[in-house]
């Protein structure tokens, strides 16, 4: 074997097959946690979540002290189970979904129009990793945001409630199971967010289309008419958390396990794509 061939292997082992991804993954957060839109964006998560929680607990009240007047909102209370004050301290997901989806498609968006992309690519030349680990790190960030956000928003909304003599017990299995649920469904929309970013490759057109998807599609497919549409709006993301964490099946819905497998569906296939028209794409 030649001297050359010697030298060239030496080299080879010495540099290494590129970063680990758990450096790679360690990059990631320290540009995740230190970029301040990003802890703006965070921050407005919980006052929101928080913020509602306070505002729905109001609203709960009232209408809780209306129903011992009023047959027909009594009535309404006890089609639901009488247990109103449960969902409270999620009465902002769906605000946070958007704020933390559309952080999501920043997080990847972002590495194109700044050109922060080329020198990423650079440096990590297999795409999957730096992908893969800003996917991780906006998930879990996502969940553990909004399980904490969740849980205050509960600590927030006890005062409250207990001024209309209505109990909430954050240690219920009802309690838990919403909080935990609506945290895996946020990190799902954070998910797909950084799928449509990487996707679209722009912030605007990434957001818009988290909007259209989330709300204005569930908003279109009740206004058109035929029974086509009505049982396709079952399978839109958004409309996957109420069977998630419904107490009993609702008629015309689909069953738990059901809406679970669209939702992750609705993770797996975007990211997928992403990921391939990743690696085949110029930066």
């Amino acid at each position: 074997m030649s001297t050359t061939t010697l030298d060239r292997k030496s080299i080879r082992n010495s540099v290494g097959p590129g970063p680990a991804f758990h450096r790679v993954l360690n990059s990631e957060f320290i540009k995740f946690r230190t970029l301040m839109s990003t802890l703006i964006l965070l921050a407005s998560t919980a006052v929101v979540m928080v913020g509602f929680s306070a505002l729905g607990a109001w609203g709960t009240g009232q209408f809780a002290q209306q129903a011992t007047q009023d047959p027909q909102a009594a009535a309404a209370i006890a089609a639901q189970g009488g247990d109103l004050a449960v969902t409270v301290p999620t009465s902002g997901i769906v605000f946070a979904q958007l704020i933390l989806g559309s952080l999501g498609v920043l997080l990847m968006s972002s590495e194109f129009t700044t050109g922060m992309a080329r020198s990423t690519f650079a440096a990590v030349p297999k795409r999957m990793s730096p992908f893969l680990a800003k996917l991780i790190v906006v998930m879990v960030s996502a969940f553990v945001l909004t399980a904490v956000a969740t849980y205050v928003a509960g600590l927030v909304a006890l005062p409250i409630l207990n001024n209309y003599d209505l109990k909430l017990d954050l240690g219920s299995s009802q309690s838990v199971k919403l909080l935990l649920v609506n945290s895996i469904y946020v990190a799902a929309v954070a998910a797909i967010g950084m799928a449509l970013g990487t996707i679209v490759r722009n912030s605007a057109g990434g957001i818009m289309s988290l909007v259209g998807l989330f709300f204005v599609a569930p908003i279109a497919f009740q206004l058109i008419p035929g029974d086509f549409f009505k049982e396709a709006s079952k399978y839109l993301p958004g409309n996957t958390i109420s069977p998630l964490t419904a107490v009993e099946h609702v008629p015309e819905t689909l069953e738990a396990w059901q809406a679970g497998l669209v939702l992750g569906a609705w993770v797996v296939v975007p990211v997928a794509l992403a990921m391939v028209l990743l690696k085949k794409r110029d930066v």
